[in-house]
């Protein structure tokens, strides 16, 4: 379904030319759940970006359902890491889901408004459509802007570390909402994430970053069967693998050692 080929982006040229994205190649299938992950400062929001058409590469060139992408396509929609700056707090809740939406001009009021009921309804925020974002908590407003990407109804949903800013408790039941709502769409999901075990937890597949400038140094099929669970799926001890596995990966060789090397106690004698 999307095809990167050789993408890569400078920013700069000449002595001042500083290499953000190296040399990225990959693909993603219709339906997948891919997870992107990388050393921090590796170009993960750079790429995803170029991805969805709000930044043009340098070289390569990517191609989502046969057609070269140039500009932000009608089949992508892009859930934001920042829900407070990408919902508008003058619109209600219903109003934010609907905006995209008013660029279709085929769809009838009515159409609209059964989207966001049904997007609404599939977060889990039925009772809040007439409020405004900041009468709701933050895991509340990330759940708006997932219904504004779902009524939207894309072929592949791009988020970009859409839980970072979130408590651990709100951002387990925002995975499971993915999840749920991935199963429940039948949507492609690209998702940009720093947290390991988020990764793994959500994915079918792996993809994971070099440090700048950026390649991809691995793809990681991620075999643990669905549908998962917040305990009983962590405690596999294959999911353990899988994350040593990435952790080992993203982290420098020199870095792994020294937390593998065992702290000296010291005795309270000694002390």
């Amino acid at each position: 379904m999307l095809e990167v080929s050789h993408l890569s982006k400078t920013y700069g040229s000449n002595a001042d030319a500083t290499p953000a994205v190296g040399d990225i190649s990959f693909k993603v299938a219709r339906s997948e759940f891919v997870c992107i992950v990388g050393p921090s400062g590796c170009g993960k929001t750079t790429l995803l970006k170029m991805l969805c058409g709000l930044l043009e590469p340098t070289s390569g060139e990517i191609v989502l359902s046969g057609r070269r992408v140039t500009e932000p396509p009608e089949e992508m929609a892009l859930v934001f890491q920042d829900y407070s700056r990408s919902l508008y707090p003058w619109m209600k809740v219903g109003q934010n889901i609907a905006f995209p939406l008013l660029r279709n001009k085929s769809l009838s009021k009515s159409e609209r408004r059964e989207r966001v009921e049904q997007a609404v309804e599939a977060v889990g925020l039925i009772g809040f459509i007439d409020k405004y974002p900041w009468q709701l908590s933050g895991g509340m407003q990330q759940r708006v802007a997932i219904a504004r990407g779902l009524a939207y109804q894309p072929e592949i949903l791009l988020m970009d570390e859409p839980f970072a800013s979130v408590d651990a408790q709100t951002r387990a039941d925002l995975e499971d909402l993915v999840l749920r709502v991935r199963h429940e769409y039948g949507v492609t999901v690209l998702f940009v994430t720093h947290d390991i075990d988020e990764s793994v937890y959500l994915a079918d597949r792996v993809i994971i970053l070099s440090a700048r400038p950026t390649t991809v140094q691995e793809e990681l099929e991620i075999d643990l069967p669905r549908p998962r669970n917040q305990v009983t799926t962590k405690e596999l001890p294959e999911f353990a693998r899988l994350r040593a596995h990435v952790y080992r990966a993203i982290k420098r060789p020199g870095e792994v050692a020294e937390e593998a090397t065992p702290v000296p106690e010291v005795s309270a004698k000694s002390s």
